[in-house]
């Protein structure tokens, strides 16, 4: 399904009931919103099948950010986490998405932030999934030493710093390293990637310190990390906990997982979503 707003043509899919069946009344579940990672190597696809499992307590709803996936392409130079942001809050006003709870992976995560900072009646709630508010190169690089050793290291710097790109086979290397399991070879398949929206997303990323933005969100905020992720590591994710005001944020740590927690430990990851899919959601 296609709906335009701000000059683009967004994709999406829904799966799930928003309005089910409840004795003799109709009760209202919750709108749970996903944003896929990137920048222009990822589209909402790699959350299938998975993210299906919540349609026991919720509506999910895909979302192909603007010239991501499946929706439509602009100029590269003027793509922006903000534009994002901003065209997530019209995008459910378009629908009459009321009250979501956003869940933002990777990239999405920065686009959630924005949006609760910029638009804060929208979300009811924020799931911030491996993700961080200031790109640190010294500590995503710790995070794969960590994890993968010094050699992995120092590719994941030289990939992440811009200073040169990497081969496909130095590639595989870091990309092993992302957690005990990573999206497969079908899985990757799957995507529609934009490689010139790469470039720009990639630059912005490398200036990203969303943390004055922090203290903007009022909606109750899940940061949800796996503690063997190199890429959004533990320290990322404390850090926006910090920054967040007093009683706002809490912290899920999943033990063993790395930066697709769904995949290490679908049952802890989902479990969390849920319970605050529960908390925080209005129902009717």
């Amino acid at each position: 399904m296609q709906v335009e707003v701000r000059g683009t043509t967004l994709w999406f899919d829904v799966e799930g009931a928003s309005l089910v069946p409840d004795g003799r009344d109709m009760r209202t579940r919750p709108t749970l919103v996903l944003l896929h990672g990137g920048p222009g190597s990822y589209d909402h696809s790699y959350f299938k099948p998975w993210f299906g499992a919540l349609t026991d307590v919720a509506q999910v709803i895909y979302l192909d950010l603007r010239d991501h996936g499946r929706s439509s392409r602009g100029e590269p130079a003027d793509w922006s986490f903000d534009a994002c942001a901003d065209d997530l809050a019209a995008f459910c006003a378009a629908l009459g998405i009321q009250r979501p709870v956003v869940l933002g992976h990777s990239m999405g995560g920065f686009v959630a932030l924005l949006l609760a900072a910029r638009h804060p009646d929208v979300a009811a709630g924020l799931i911030l999934q491996s993700t961080m508010a200031r790109f640190d190169l010294d500590r995503l690089t710790e995070g794969f030493r960590r994890e993968g050793g010094d050699e992995v290291a120092r590719l994941a710097r030289l990939d992440y710093s811009g200073d040169r790109e990497v081969t496909d086979a130095e590639w595989a290397r870091v990309y092993a390293a992302f957690g005990p399991r990573v999206p497969d070879a079908p899985t990757l398949a799957r995507r529609l990637r934009n490689p010139a929206v790469g470039v720009t997303g990639m630059a912005r990323m490398r200036r990203l310190d969303l943390r004055d933005q922090l203290r903007r969100i009022t909606c109750p905020t899940l940061v949800s990390v796996g503690d063997r992720d190199p890429v959004t590591p533990l320290e990322a994710a404390r850090e926006i906990v910090d920054g967040l005001a007093p009683g706002v944020g809490r912290l899920v740590v999943v033990p063993g997982a790395g930066h697709f927690p769904w995949l290490d430990d679908d049952v802890a990851c989902f479990d969390a979503i849920r319970a605050f899919l529960l908390e925080v959601s209005p129902r009717g």
